[in-house]
């Protein structure tokens, strides 16, 4: 058995796994990086972001104060008041901090965007992240850490984390060439990301019928460090939720139409029906949140998004890499009539219970009376449309989830709580394995990459506030 000794092993070389560990390397600690995929350029969902780092749709050089009302108010309460403290007060720093490390951003092209990865990724389909965004980034950091004497091992799945009177002292697991290896550290992070991509672990929390939902993202994230550290003692949040949006269900057998474009926006102003012709949902609330309630139907893949001609064109262009025209023009399925009984039955929806379905919608729009629908439509966040303009659209819509929003317990250190509360010694948690300031019964988004960095950063420093620097 191959075995590594160092002050600092992180498991997972994402965004949250190489701030920790460049971090813990700065302050002169020996730190090595384990990631479970073999390849030079190991795909996670890092290496595929769009790069833009804001706090809940808001700039994070915002005052904190407000920030942590924003995520507050988004998760609704839902988030422990020090993590939303945590990313409200770090986001700009963390930033700060990056660019000293030689990232490079630019402005985006909307008001909370001050900080968007250079170069931009705008539309990372197929292989257009190459050179770009969060692949520029991830190979910067790599070459940071080895400057400071650390290293990444590619091809390295960890398996079981090694535990000592209730401390845990490192971990073991399986080489790409199927040799076991053992990692013994001071201070071991997890650091693999979300569980999105493991079907097991989303059936339940997410949906029960995960082969009908999208993955949108790397397909990297199966929840090793999640089940790891559960069997060490390790407490999980609530595990429903997760950052994602409305798709084509084209995007399915068609790859030019993930991670966009989105119908987020659409659904938004009109509405979502099942092939019954029925909403099942507040389309009010957005996108992330119309993607959990799909996900969570008995059949996920029966989801229709309903517009008119002035919706397709107002809010179907919103928004950069909008779906009108992109939808159609990268072949996916687009239903249009000029009447809502010859859409359903293009469509394949119950035609009376469609056109009666948007009747009621459109008089509560004119009579301003949407919480009398069931379900309750909300305008707080998006202006409710009628469904009245000639042509009529749907599109057949899927959930595509990006990242899981529940995961391990932490505090505003990064440390792993236990089912008691405490910490476990030698053992943190940073990034989307983690969870606590987003999920639960409120979807809230707060942001993946602020959440990944701010966490990153900050269990490097917690790390040099128990070890120090090293001597030189």
């Amino acid at each position: 058995m191959t075995q590594y000794t160092c002050d600092v092993a992180v498991i997972g070389a994402g965004i949250s796994g190489m701030i920790a560990a460049i971090r813990s390397a700065q302050g002169g600690r020996k730190v090595l990086v384990f990631e479970r995929t073999a390849d030079e350029r190991y795909i996670c969902n890092s290496r595929l972001t769009g790069g833009i780092w804001h706090c809940a749709q808001t700039d994070i050089q915002s005052d904190p104060d407000k920030l942590v009302d924003v995520i507050m108010t988004v998760t609704g309460g839902n988030a422990r008041p020090d993590l939303a403290r945590a990313i409200a007060s770090d986001g700009i720093r963390v930033v700060r901090w990056m660019q000293q490390t030689g990232i490079r951003f630019i402005r985006g092209p909307y008001d909370y965007q001050s900080f968007v990865l250079s170069p931009p990724t705008l539309t990372p389909q197929i292989r257009q992240w190459e050179g770009r965004g969060g692949d520029v980034m991830l190979r910067t950091f790599e070459g940071k850490l080895k400057e400071l004497g650390g290293s990444l091992n590619r091809g390295h799945r960890a398996l079981r984390l090694i535990s000592n009177n209730g401390t845990v002292s490192g971990f073991s697991g399986e080489a790409a060439d199927g040799k076991p290896f053992e990692v013994l550290a001071t201070h071991t992070v997890i650091a693999d990301g979300g569980f999105q991509a493991n079907q097991d672990l989303i059936n339940g929390p997410i949906t029960a019928a995960a082969e009908r939902v999208f993955q949108r993202n790397a397909r990297t994230g199966y929840g090793d460090g999640m089940q790891m550290a559960v069997a060490a003692g390790a407490a999980v949040t609530d595990l429903r939720g997760f950052y994602g949006h409305v798709l084509s269900r084209d995007a399915f057998t068609n790859d030019k139409l993930w991670p966009y474009a989105w119908l987020d926006f659409v659904v938004a102003a009109g509405m979502a029906v099942q092939s019954d012709g029925r909403r099942f949902d507040d389309e009010g609330k957005g996108g992330v949140h119309m993607a959990n309630a799909i996900a969570g139907l008995a059949d996920p893949l029966n989801t229709f998004v309903i517009a008119d001609q002035r919706i397709w064109d107002e809010r179907g262009t919103y928004n950069f890499i909008a779906p009108n025209p992109r939808l159609p023009d990268w072949g996916g399925t687009l239903h249009r009539a000029d009447s809502l009984a010859e859409l359903a039955q293009k469509a394949g929806i119950a035609a009376d219970a469609l056109v009666a379905e948007v009747d009621r919608y459109n008089q509560a729009v004119a009579a301003k009376s949407l919480g009398s629908l069931t379900p309750a439509r909300s305008t707080h966040k998006f202006d409710a449309y009628p469904i009245a303009q000639a042509p009529f659209y749907a599109f057949p819509a899927c959930a595509g989830i990006t990242y899981t929003m529940g995961g391990i317990s932490i505090d505003d250190h990064c440390r792993v709580l236990g089912k008691d509360g405490n910490p476990l010694p030698g053992l943190l948690a940073v990034g989307c394995a983690t969870g606590g300031l987003e999920g639960g019964d409120v979807k809230g988004y707060v942001g993946g990459l602020v959440k990944s960095s701010v966490t990153g950063l900050r269990a490097g420093e917690e790390i040099l506030g128990v070890l120090g620097a090293a001597q030189a």
